[in-house]
């Protein structure tokens, strides 16, 4: 059964949209895009949002120490690595704390989702990541890891990627928006389609 995340939640109003739409995890992009908030902006946007949602914080070569004051502080509940963090900075940053660790994989060719990592969870995207474009899915086999799938997906996609794939979890930034920004209604349209592939 998949899951659903919405990322790079900006406002309150995100918030608000989430919280009745009720996806599994939202998104705080903390790396350089227009989509960035601040830790002060995750913070306040965290206590409004329902405690059944788990906050992702996404992060690209970002200090240990940061990511593991965010968590420790309950920011965020679970990191998302975009850069060239490896295996040794997966350990370092689970010994701080034990925030679950997604990392994110560009998907480029054959053998790219076969990455052997210590996070949690791997991010299967198109290449650069955040670019609201689709991947090659059939470039995706034998992955071992439970994994998001990211990259142009939307409501016109998402039946197919669940009933095909059936990933751990459908990441969706762009999809859920309209002129950049996140729209309720496209929000719980993709939440319903994902429930209902199930």
């Amino acid at each position: 059964m998949s899951k659903i995340k919405i990322c790079g939640l900006t406002r309150m109003e995100d918030i608000e949209a989430v919280n009745t739409a009720l996806p599994d995890y939202i998104g705080f992009v903390f790396a350089p895009s227009r989509r960035r908030v601040s830790f002060v902006q995750a913070a306040g946007m965290k206590e409004r949002l329902d405690g059944r949602i788990k906050a992702v914080g996404v992060f690209v070569n970002e200090e240990v120490y940061v990511i593991a004051n965010l968590y420790k502080r309950g920011v965020i509940d679970i990191a998302q690595l975009h850069g060239g963090e490896n295996n040794q900075y997966i350990e370092r940053l689970k010994k701080c704390c034990d925030c679950p660790i997604i990392k994110a994989v560009s998907v480029q060719k054959h053998g790219d989702a076969q990455v052997c990592t210590r996070a949690d969870y791997l991010l299967l995207d198109h290449k650069g990541g955040g670019t609201g474009e689709v991947f090659d899915w059939s470039l995706i086999g034998g992955v071992k890891t439970p994994y998001f799938l990211a990259g142009g997906l939307n409501t016109a996609n998402i039946p197919a990627a669940v009933s095909t794939l059936a990933p751990y979890c459908i990441d969706v930034s762009s999809g859920a928006e309209t002129d950049g920004l996140k729209d309720s209604e496209r929000i719980a349209e993709i939440v319903r389609l994902v429930r209902e592939e199930n």
